[in-house]
């Protein structure tokens, strides 16, 4: 944003000649040939490999996020699971689609519930987490010994006061806008006023 309100001081002093000018003296250049050619199809794929596999890319520390989710979700480039899906090169779109019509709608009108509902997290993380590798890390050993579901099929005994365990219970708990600026009624969709 610095570099922005630089820029259009520059221009509305000095004029658009010196703008260019310092804009391009702000800009690191990208070597083109270095940029990833994976198509749409495969970039929507779960992940197969848990880092970039190019050298180049695995050394840079870049938000991997869609910059369309950054426009309004503006600390995720600290929050630590963005940041720890960043470091092995998995951005928003990865987890969350393309979210076209949740960032289109100017009138923010389409409720993040229904574009990301809560019974999809465990899926979705066991895409890329499957099951038998989540059944043998330590810290998970309390919540599968209680009975506590956190797989897509199985449902938690609630005769023994069980309730449904979500990965984001504990992995990136503040993951999400800490401020609504839109309330929506969650089994309709419909916006509240």
């Amino acid at each position: 944003m610095g570099i922005i309100c630089k820029a259009f001081f520059a221009w509305a002093t000095m004029g658009t000649s010196s703008l260019l000018l310092i804009w391009l003296a702000n800009c690191s250049f990208v070597n083109l040939s270095r940029l990833s050619t994976t198509t749409v199809a495969e970039a929507n794929e779960p992940a197969g490999q848990a880092a970039p596999t190019d050298d180049y890319y695995a050394q840079q520390k870049t938000f991997v996020a869609n910059p369309f989710c950054k426009a309004c979700h503006l600390d995720f480039d600290e929050d630590e699971l963005a940041l720890n899906h960043e470091l092995a090169g998995i951005g928003c779109e990865r987890c969350h689609g393309e979210s076209l019509r949740h960032r289109s709608d100017e009138g923010n009108i389409t409720p993040p519930e229904l574009m990301y509902p809560k019974e999809r997290i465990n899926p979705t993380c066991m895409m890329c987490h499957p099951r038998h590798e989540i059944e043998h890390v330590e810290d998970h050993q309390p919540i599968l010994e209680t009975g506590l579901s956190i797989f897509e099929n199985e449902e938690p005994d609630e005769e023994a006061g069980h309730t449904a365990k979500y990965c984001t219970d504990c992995h990136g708990p503040d993951h999400r806008m800490q401020v609504r600026t839109v309330r929506w009624n969650k089994a309709t969709g419909e916006i509240i006023k």
